[in-house]
């Protein structure tokens, strides 16, 4: 940073913390208490920009485009977090997810700082993973300048893609470069500058709001439960059931025999449940694009 540029939001100092490290345990837990429940209640006014970037991406991930995630230390962990859950949560297809995190790999755990600066390195990747007007991209940076960031964006703009910024800082490049960026102020950190704390938090649940809400619109959920779960262990397997029952009212014989039939596929097993066979199940699902609603509602008539 050129010396008299000023700091981002999120890098200022809050004297109230100047003794922290001499308060009681009690006294600083409070504290930083506060500052995670400040971090969320930030997030309420930006629900109209989270609302208008799910609804542009749901058009474009409905069509088969991809859900990519770009971000460097803290905020791109964040956004590795959010999108490696969707497949298991929701199906979400592994394919058409994609995790962009300066450095690499290695950076999910290790830290790089230098990465975080090198923009031929996102230009790369977006052009490397052939990302374009189908695709959703993401870009997560706390003080809204990250390099890495700001670079995946603008190529990302540039190939066509919807691009989306999430900062906590105003006045950043990424907001600038994104169609529909995402402010949520969280101000000054209670340890100066660590945005794994106020800042962290906020992107965590602005992600968790997205990503979710775009699954309930693309017919992932039905009547608030993960219908779209992939059900590969035992205790996942138990709430299938339990599901089931819960939507059916049948017996878990008869539950666990459509599971058995539908391949372990949900919305199929339910169907099945309703008298119709597996391969007319599928073949319902798919004039109705999974959406399991519209299907129960083609057979009641």
């Amino acid at each position: 940073m050129k010396p008299g540029t000023p700091l981002p939001a999120t890098e200022t100092i809050n004297p109230r913390f100047r003794e922290l490290d001499n308060w009681a345990p009690l006294a600083s837990l409070q504290a930083m208490w506060e500052g995670q429940l400040a971090a969320v209640a930030a997030v309420g006014p930006a629900l109209p920009s989270i609302a208008a970037a799910v609804e542009a991406a749901v058009p474009r991930l409905s069509n088969g485009g991809r859900l990519v995630y770009a971000g460097a230390g803290t905020s791109g962990r964040i956004g590795v977090q959010d999108g490696a859950e969707l497949p298991p949560t929701f199906n979400f297809p592994q394919d058409r997810l994609v995790l962009l995190m300066a450095g690499g790999a290695q950076a999910f755990t290790t830290s790089i700082e230098n990465a975080e600066d090198d923009q031929d390195a996102a230009a790369i990747a977006i052009a490397t993973h052939g990302i374009g007007a189908a695709d959703v991209v993401i870009g997560i940076a706390a003080s809204g300048n990250t390099p890495f960031t700001v670079a995946c964006v603008r190529a990302a703009r540039e190939a066509g893609a919807l691009t989306i910024g999430v900062a906590n800082s105003p006045g950043g490049s990424l907001l600038a470069a994104a169609q529909i960026p995402i402010l949520v102020e969280t101000g000054a950190e209670v340890v100066a500058g660590s945005t794994r704390m106020k800042a962290g938090t906020a992107q965590k649940v602005v992600l968790n709001l997205f990503s979710t809400q775009v699954m309930v619109m693309m017919g992932h959920l039905h009547e608030g439960l993960m219908v779209d779960m992939l059900a590969r262990n035992a205790k996942l397997r138990d709430r299938a059931v339990r599901m089931l029952r819960h939507l059916t009212g049948r017996d878990d014989a008869a539950i666990a025999a459509a599971l058995a039939e539908a391949g372990g596929n949900m919305k199929i097993a339910m169907l099945v449940l309703q008298g119709v066979s597996a391969a007319d199940a599928a073949a319902l699902l798919k004039r109705h694009s999974g959406v399991l609603r519209r299907a129960l509602a083609e057979l009641a008539r």
